[in-house]
């Protein structure tokens, strides 16, 4: 059996993953800005993407000071705001490939 990690790391982890994919979804918008704007949906897919970078980030913020609290709330679960940032990311790919192909 493996002991568990030092106290308090769940929270760094849980910080440095939602900031990646606040910084993967920001890459991605600008990305659409960088590539030769062809029509206006572009920009509203930036724009998009630079919504959502900030919404999993501050959800991040939020997820590491529950988790930094002691002793442990008696719910930790993140299942809305996973729930929340995935549709975000699919809706997010829907406009940027349908900017990149039209």
């Amino acid at each position: 059996m493996t002991s568990p990690g030092p106290e308090g790391l769940q929270a760094e982890r849980t910080a440095l993953a939602w900031s990646r994919t606040s910084l993967a979804v920001m890459v991605n918008g600008v990305l659409l800005v960088l590539k030769e704007p062809r029509n206006d949906a572009r920009p509203i897919a930036a724009a998009l993407a630079a919504l959502i970078a900030v919404t999993v980030y501050l959800v991040g913020v939020r997820r590491q000071r529950t988790l930094a609290r002691r002793p442990l709330p008696e719910r930790v679960t993140a299942r809305a705001q996973v729930q929340l940032v995935g549709v975000a990311v699919l809706v997010l790919i829907v406009v940027t490939v349908l900017g990149l192909a039209l």
